[in-house]
């Protein structure tokens, strides 16, 4: 599992304990903490991980170096479950030095009390590590964090890409022979939760790497991507650009019933005209997963009840985290119940031309109970 070649091992490890990453999104299928050894004539350590795997995550690392000593750690991204054990490593390998970008100086200091034996990388700047192993740095700020950078191996053609093509979902077996169909939906699901703001600075980070002749990809969390690469990259670039495939998000709260009685109907016209779709109760279920098909789809379809004279709590923090997300480029419907005054369809209307969406229609608003002759729904192809 750990050979990635002769000159870079795997020594990241697998999580299947943690119920919700960053204490928001669910990990049905767990995740990895990646982490990778290079070596030249010296050492380099790339990122370490999580702090709950310190034993498990220093053995890996010693049964990969043997005998030699961890001369450099390279930090390409601060987040913690990534640099919890810098720490550890230093107190292992008392001479090793930091190489990371300038804004993370700070944040490692903050976080580890660490402020000596760091170097500083600008853009383009290399480290021989001897022997024809030379790491190039490439700063990639706000991929999702400002001191992000990532690391070219240029004889390898391998880039270590901080939490860039990241994916939820645990790596067993041989870390790059894992099937892309296998970990697509949590790819996207990881995209839009974590990385979905920062579609622009993903664009920029794109085009800048696109002059690399890169054959491997190895992220911070998910499997090493060689073989179905360009699968991987034509994925990120288009969730970058919020270019949704056809079909339909349906996301929905409800009360009493009748708003999810629409709701499920709509899924049933949706299903007999063969438009692809999916389906959430946000009373019930994780944001995550809407989210997740928000991205994936070109359409949205916001049920909520007025409720307090106000879009339904539940659909309105969904609404709020698209805003967040900057999403654009989707078709937008509305409906909901409503008993003595409805104001919910409007006020999603509202929100979603703000962001740019184009509405499928002025939406549906019906008063007390559902019937299939009170919500008529437009056509969706």
């Amino acid at each position: 599992m750990s050979k990635l070649t002769e000159t870079i091992r795997y020594v990241g490890v697998n999580d299947t304990a943690k119920s919700l990453f960053e204490g928001l999104w669910p990990l049905p299928k767990g995740v990895s903490y990646n982490s990778y050894l290079v070596t030249g004539e010296k050492t380099a350590l790339i990122d370490t991980a999580d702090a709950a795997f310190a034993e498990e995550f220093l053995a890996n690392v010693k049964a990969e170096a043997g005998d030699r000593k961890i001369d450099y750690l390279i930090v390409n991204h601060m987040e913690p479950d990534h640099s919890a054990l810098m720490g550890l490593i230093r107190g292992e390998w008392p001479e090793i030095r930091i190489v990371t970008s300038a804004k993370a100086v700070p944040m490692i200091a903050g976080y580890h009390g660490l402020t000596d034996n760091i170097d500083v990388v600008k853009e383009g700047d290399t480290l021989d590590l001897g022997a024809g192993v030379v790491l190039q740095f490439f700063m990639a700020p706000m991929v999702h964090w400002p001191e992000v950078m990532v690391t070219y191996l240029a004889s390898e053609k391998t880039l270590f890409s901080a939490d860039a093509f990241g994916t939820f979902g645990v790596v067993e077996g041989q870390v790059n022979a894992c099937r892309f169909a296998d970990y697509r939906e949590e790819m996207i699901r990881y995209y839009a939760n974590i990385v979905g703001k920062f579609g622009v600075p993903v664009q920029a980070a794109l085009k800048k790497l696109s002059s690399l002749e890169i054959k491997r990809l190895c992220s911070t969390h998910g499997p090493v991507w060689e073989d179905e690469l360009g699968d991987v990259v034509a994925l990120y670039d288009r969730l970058s650009r919020y270019e949704g495939e056809k079909g339909v998000c349906i996301v929905y709260g409800s009360m009493y019933g009748n708003t999810e009685k629409a709701a499920l109907a709509l899924a049933a016209s949706l299903e007999e005209k063969g438009v692809p779709y999916a389906i959430h109760n946000l009373c019930t279920e994780n944001i995550s997963f809407a989210l997740m098909d928000a991205f994936r789809y070109d359409t949205i379809a916001a049920g909520a009840p007025t409720y307090n004279n106000e879009i339904f709590p539940k659909v309105s923090h969904f609404i709020s985290a698209l805003e967040g997300r900057c999403l654009r480029h989707r078709r937008f419907f509305a409906f909901g119940s409503y008993t003595w005054a409805g104001s919910s369809v409007r006020k999603m209307n509202e929100r979603a031309q703000n962001m740019g969406f184009e509405l499928v229609s002025d939406g549906i608003s019906f008063a007390q109970g559902y019937s299939p002759e009170k919500v008529v729904f437009p056509d969706f192809k």
